[in-house]
């Protein structure tokens, strides 16, 4: 199985060598294609008006100068383009990506690209907390992703859909299982916008979360994180709303 990695934080981060490595736990054949700086929160754009810059760091080892998606497009359709990924893998993300965090994402980006183009693709992110913010862990991410992978891998990843595994904030003897999750909804109050003022007096803002505590519906992402368990979504590409389509066309249709 040859299996292609990927992330948002850029080619430097710690997260991708712990993704590098539950890939190596699963196959021989791993290669890393990641962006060149950290590319957290660019969602699933890519570059039209810049060129991609290809910097080969070591053997299997690529920085690309570009978004998530760039880096996949680059290594199924130049680098890999003889014998493509069986298998894309996108993280270790440094922080939970969970309920609408997905949207902005380019951790779930780097999975969904590899599923447009045709391969099974899984995000991969570790939650933090407030003690571990300044130096997150993926022990817990390393101990427990290569038997989720194994285990989605085995029940099969249908074409149209990737996954997204985040792992929570606890060692790994500390996680209390595993949760098939729905994609959960926060609180958008806790969003707000931060005015600070630079040293020459001028207006600059920070787009900020408020840490206040709020209550997680059950069988949510944020809820399985909340009680200490992996949470794992399926996620689909296609995101048209059916039953509104039915209803939009039966209004069209009879004007």
């Amino acid at each position: 199985m040859r299996i292609l990695v990927t992330n948002d934080d850029g080619i430097h981060a710690p997260g991708l060598d712990a993704c590098a490595r539950i890939a190596a736990a699963l196959s021989d054949d791993v290669w890393v294609v990641a962006p060149e700086t950290d590319q957290s929160g660019v969602a699933h754009s890519l570059s039209l008006s810049d060129p991609l810059r290809l910097r080969q760091v070591s053997e299997r080892r690529f920085a690309v100068k570009g978004t998530p998606t760039d880096c996949v497009i680059m290594a199924v359709r130049h680098l890999l383009v003889d014998q493509p990924p069986d298998l894309v893998l996108s993280g270790v993300n440094r922080g939970q990506n969970i309920a609408e965090d997905v949207s902005y994402s380019g951790t779930v980006a780097g999975a969904i690209e590899g599923t447009i183009l045709g391969i099974p693709s899984v995000a991969l992110s570790q939650a933090f907390g407030p003690t571990t913010r300044d130096n997150p862990s993926y022990a817990t991410a390393e101990a427990h992703g290569p038997k989720v992978i194994r285990t989605l891998l085995n029940e099969g990843i249908a074409a149209g859909i990737l996954i997204n595994v985040n792992f929570p904030d606890r060692p790994p003897e500390g996680v209390a299982g595993i949760a098939v999750a729905a994609q959960g909804k926060r609180d958008q109050r806790l969003m707000r916008i931060e005015p600070r003022k630079d040293g020459r007096g001028n207006d600059y803002f920070w787009i900020a979360f408020e840490r206040r505590k709020s209550e997680t519906v059950p069988g949510s992402d944020l809820r399985a994180l909340d009680e200490g368990r992996i949470s794992v979504t399926p996620l689909r590409v296609d995101q048209t709303d059916e039953p509104t389509m039915t209803r939009l066309a039966q209004v069209f249709d009879a004007g």
